[in-house]
């Protein structure tokens, strides 16, 4: 259903905008369906958010039709703390069907890659959260802290070894990583294949700037999830026939109910797991050493008394960067939001970051402080059946991560400005260059 932009979303934008016109008014400074707003530094996009959260109604963006790439029928932005937790708790009429991507992938990539459970209502997506949440049980991950605390003693080793020079690569993205390919048993000489395609789907999370780009990048992330999708699949068979104690043997063999992935299902979910799951510790703790260091208040708070502070410090950090800076709902029924009429087909997108500083759950939001009362941020996602199922392993290897750094290289420092991905999805960093 094509939505057009209604008299009182004018009103809204132009109020927001600080003069007349609409969205694709030059004059206006604020397009969250436009490339060059997502160019601009994050202070002046949090500023920009924070005018549209003074808004009475959420505000309509249009969004340029690409053939093959997206649809471009246009959203809602849902910018305001309180309304990100009501689409997210009311999965029946704010729908993860088709897609909660933004912009909206084409249909075609579901029947290239299989339905990835983020996409799907329930009873779909429970059944597969069902067989995949015992894999996130709270033993599971109390069988795994030996292997993470080893990962990260692996890694500071090579920081020592090695000298510091890119926190991203040296440190960020190799833990989640790791720590998924031992929870699959992913072989050794796999590994190193792994993280190159996770690197390239990640990638492709962030904006390009014309269609040929687009095409492009488009093609190597669809051979990178598939080649993903085939190592999976392989060793799920080779799983069935000799079961261990792993993640792909669990989930290819039956549990008590009877209840199992398909290869499909598998596939998807391993490419799931790999970015999903990499993405919001890999970012936190990219964005995290920065924070640290720019608040050196805070920094010594937390080297005075880790175990009473690190819980707080995780969460604040989560907070403060939003890993995962937004997801779309699609409305499946008319309905009214804060004013705003809906109509059944419209989409919405939940932008997390704006909710996660939202003044009014989170006074003086813009300040990094580790002793805030963090519950309500909507950093893993809104509550609801789509909270991050991985919330609780991410916490883990950052706990983990941050114990191993700050006690054997205690002058550890970011150094200079980080390099981010260019991405309304992915709160990513590039690279961070540090010192210790």
């Amino acid at each position: 259903m094509h939505i057009g932009l209604r008299r009182t979303d004018e009103r809204a934008v132009r109020a927001a905008r600080g003069g007349a016109g609409t969205c694709q008014d030059s004059a206006v400074d604020i397009d969250l369906a436009d490339l060059d707003f997502w160019r601009k530094p994050p202070k002046e996009r949090n500023e920009a958010f924070a005018r549209l959260r003074q808004l009475e109604h959420p505000v309509f963006f249009p969004e340029k039709k690409v053939p093959l790439l997206r649809s471009g029928k246009g959203f809602y932005a849902l910018v305001r703390h309180a309304d990100v937790v009501e689409a997210s708790r009311n999965a029946k009429l704010f729908s993860s069907e088709p897609a909660v991507t933004n912009p909206e992938p084409p249909g075609w990539v579901k029947q290239v890659f299989g339905e990835s459970m983020v996409n799907m209502d329930d009873p779909r997506h429970a059944r597969l959260r069902r067989i995949v949440t015992r894999s996130f049980s709270p033993r599971m991950l109390a069988n795994l802290q030996g292997d993470i605390e080893a990962a990260c003693a692996r890694i500071v080793d090579d920081v020592v070894r090695d000298g510091p020079k890119d926190f991203v690569a040296q440190v960020a993205a190799r833990l989640p990583i790791h720590v998924i390919c031992d929870m699959l048993d992913i072989p050794h000489d796999l590994r190193e294949r792994v993280h190159e395609h996770v690197d390239v789907s990640t990638a492709y999370t962030g904006l390009r700037p014309s269609l040929a780009r687009s095409v492009q990048m488009a093609g190597q992330n669809m051979l990178a999830l598939l080649a993903l999708q085939r190592m999976v699949i392989k060793l799920g068979h080779e799983r069935v026939a000799d079961p261990g104690s792993d993640l792909v043997s669990l989930l290819v063999n039956a549990n008590p109910d009877g209840e199992k992935l398909t290869d499909r299902e598998l596939g998807s979910f391993f490419a799931l797991l790999l970015v999903a799951g990499n993405e919001t510790a890999r970012n936190t703790m990219a964005h995290g050493i920065k924070l640290l260091t720019d608040n050196p208040a805070q920094r010594e708070l937390l080297m005075s008394d880790f175990d009473t502070h690190i819980n707080g410090a995780i969460e604040e950090m989560v907070r403060y960067v939003s890993p995962i800076m937004q997801f779309r709902r699609t409305v499946t029924q008319d309905c009214s939001l804060r004013g705003l009429e809906l109509k059944q087909g419209d989409k919405v997108v939940l932008f997390y970051g704006s909710a996660n500083r939202d003044e009014s759950v989170f006074p003086h939001a813009d300040t990094f402080d580790i002793t805030r009362d963090t519950k309500p941020h909507v950093g893993f996602g809104g509550p609801g059946p789509h909270f991050c199922l991985g919330a609780n392993l991410a916490r883990q290897e950052m706990r983990t991560m941050f114990r191993a750094l700050l006690t054997r290289l205690p002058d550890i420092r970011s150094v200079g400005e980080p390099e981010l991905l260019l991405s309304n999805f992915d709160n990513s960093v590039r690279s961070q260059p540090f010192t210790c």
